[in-house]
């Protein structure tokens, strides 16, 4: 090695020395933040570096056809399912796993086991219940012929996941299995806040969900996704068609996720008629109103149940509803494409009037028209809101919110809970693992809802960023990229709020709200209907904006990490103001961001600049002229409070001489 070359390279390291030195309190990194190669797993066929399906990507399919019967005086719903499961990976199976959500209400359960001292949104808020499933019986299901052969399937039960043995192994590629499963269980008053059953003034108000036998996801990334149901994780299913058969009291009215295939068998002629106004009208048509909820639609009707059949076709969950004590409401919901659907409430007379659930259509049609619009068409025949004692929960085409809802209230829960239609019913995230990417998604695209509903009637600004660094950026907070499971109760809001507020701040401060668009917009038509990972999201956001964001992905997803941008100084070129100021900025934290400085000079002209997020590539501290004639009297980072710096005390400069 020459000693010019030695010379150099001491000079560098001198240099790095003297500005770690200078550097001591910063806790940034640039070598950190913009480490080399984000992703740490290579492309394969079935997922692209372009963030695409792969050419040989593959999902297993369930489609199930389920007979239901609801006992009202007992709470026990006794089901009898056929399942029919397409191994349409390129691995043969010789068992499969079924999610069991109903068993975490058994007393002894792994999800109760761990509940904290104290109230809870998880369990059964003390109720002591015998619950759980039931006389659980498993059949197989053969052709000879024309004819079914039934044998009994041997199947292990693990708290809240069963084992099913198959018999022989289900080859690759498009092999079927059948299956019958019986079962029944009792519902808990309160579940989890995913379900119960509500004792209104006219009678007990059902919303039933994660209530059967689902068969669970096995796909590329991790086999069979069989994680336990523990409460706080919500679920993660694969994508079929159902067919679903509710039996209820004859006085009752039964809703459940999807289209009712027998509405002459189950409704009124004067119903019917209101049905088809409803139809046609974009302003709520009452199908039973308050006043009929104690007079028999039928005369003469000596049956003592109904039989509600409902089918739902590329959905991966349906949940239900019933009740005697239903007021029903309808509009029609007018789509893109010139299609239309329906949106449907109903709920009790508690729920009625004082600007509340007379309005829960009105709420539903306008987050799915603006949905459509914006995102993606809405593809199912129905939209439901259902009033219980839920506080606000989602399943395909039906969504469970509290009866005490009203005002802006209800269209929030509303509408996050509609929204959750393409996150993750459409787009099929696991949320049992990745919460962050249905919660903060749906959270994300209600913000854009609120400002567009009825010129802005519950519009509210969006989060001061300022005062939202103060809960996002806390010491020992879990990164947003952590399971729900693993989450402190407490904590769960992060996965909403701020998943909501860093891709607000990606579309407004990083990409612009157009790149932004268009790259949200082509992830959810890539991922319709299908399993998308994180890293999935990042590359199509990058491959369709353009941009190299492992900094941004690893401030804001993977790190707990916070911004403090301030300003260190101010001096003239030549010590004279008229050549021009030279600004100094310093990122005093690990996140990079974009920097926004306002100049205000003694004349009070104010000059804005704007400095991309590589000024922080290779550096902790950045130096800038202005072109100015007179003194600078004040600098200031982030004027308009666009960002949450977590340490406001240093973003201001003021001159000391004035």
């Amino acid at each position: 090695m020459n000693q010019r070359i030695l010379f150099c390279i001491l000079a560098v390291f001198l240099t790095l020395e003297v500005n770690a030195q200078q550097d001591k309190a910063s806790n940034y990194s640039y070598l950190e933040a913009f480490k080399t190669q984000f992703y740490n797993y290579p492309p394969t066929e079935t997922r692209s570096a372009s963030g695409k399906p792969g050419h040989k990507y593959w999902q297993n399919e369930a489609d199930y056809v389920i007979d239901v019967d609801l006992d009202t005086l007992s709470n026990i719903i006794s089901a009898k399912q056929l399942v029919t499961y397409t191994n349409n990976s390129p691995d043969e199976l010789d068992f499969l796993w079924l999610h069991m959500d109903q068993n975490l209400y058994m007393k002894d359960s792994r999800g109760l086991s761990i509940l904290p001292v104290g109230p809870s949104r998880h369990g059964t808020r003390g109720q002591d219940l015998d619950g759980g499933f039931k006389g659980l019986k498993i059949k197989s299901i053969e052709k000879k012929g024309r004819k079914n052969i039934y044998s009994n399937l041997s199947f292990e039960v693990y708290d809240t996941r069963m084992k099913i043995n198959l018999k022989k192994p289900l080859k690759p590629n498009g092999e079927k299995v059948q299956f019958v499963i019986e079962y029944s269980f009792m519902s808990p008053n309160y579940g989890s806040d995913r379900m119960g059953i509500l004792n209104s003034k006219n009678g007990k108000v059902y919303t039933i969900a994660q209530w059967y036998p689902r068969v669970c996801v096995y796909d590329d990334l991790n086999g069979w996704n069989n994680l336990p149901y523990l409460g706080q994780g919500e679920f993660f299913l694969d994508y079929g068609n159902f067919e679903v058969n509710i039996t209820a009291p004859s006085d009752h009215y039964v809703f459940c996720s999807g289209e009712l295939q027998n509405p002459k068998e189950v409704y009124s002629e004067k119903e019917l008629v209101r049905w088809e106004n409803a139809k046609k009208s974009d302003e709520s048509v009452i199908i039973r109103s308050a006043d009929e909820i104690n007079t028999p639609a039928f005369k003469s009707d000596s049956k003592k149940t109904k039989t509600w059949r409902f089918k739902i076709e590329n959905s991966r969950d349906v949940a239900w509803a019933s009740s005697s004590a239903f007021i029903i409401d309808a509009a029609k919901i007018n789509l893109p494409s010139g299609n239309d659907c329906i949106a449907i409430s109903a709920y009790p007379i508690e729920s009625n009037g004082n600007n509340a659930w007379e309005r829960s259509t009105e709420y539903t049609k306008a987050s799915v028209e603006h949905y459509s619009e914006k995102w993606f068409e809405y593809p199912y025949e129905t939209a439901i809101n259902i009033a219980g004692n839920v506080a606000g929960m989602e399943y395909p085409s039906i969504s469970f919110c509290s009866y005490r809802s009203k005002g802006e209230g209800l269209w929030g829960v509303t509408d996050h809970e509609v929204g959750h239609n393409w996150f993750p019913m459409i787009v099929g995230s696991n949320e049992r693992v990745f919460g962050w990417m249905d919660e903060g998604f749906c959270t994300f695209i209600n913000y854009l809802s609120t400002e567009e509903f009825n010129s802005g009637e519950y519009q509210t600004r969006m989060p001061n960023m300022r005062y939202a660094a103060q809960f996002f950026t806390q010491d020992g907070l879990e990164p947003i990229i952590t399971a729900p499971d693993n989450l402190k109760a407490r904590n769960t809001g992060l996965q909403y709020y701020k998943t909501g507020m860093f891709l607000m701040l990606l579309r407004n401060n990083v990409l612009g709200v157009k790149r932004f668009d268009d790259a949200f917009k082509e992830y959810i038509q890539r991922w319709a209907y299908k399993h998308p990972s994180p890293d999935d999201f990042f590359r199509t956001i990058e491959d369709v904006s353009g941009e190299d964001l492992g900094w941004f992905w690893r401030s804001w997803v993977l790190n707990n990490w916070k911004l403090d941008q301030a300003v260190t100084g101010v001096s003239y070129v030549n010590n004279d103001p008229k050549q021009g100021a030279i600004i100094s900025i310093k990122n005093m934290e690990k996140i990079p961001m974009p920097v926004h400085v306002e100049i205000t000079t003694l004349s009070g002209e104010k000059i804005e600049k704007h400095l991309p997020v590589e000024v922080w590539k290779n550096s902790v501290e950045w130096s800038f002229v202005i072109n100015t004639n007179t003194d600078i009297q004040k600098v200031e980072i982030d004027p308009n409070y666009e960002y949450p710096d977590s340490d406001s005390s240093n973003n201001i400069w003021l001159n000391p001489k004035y």
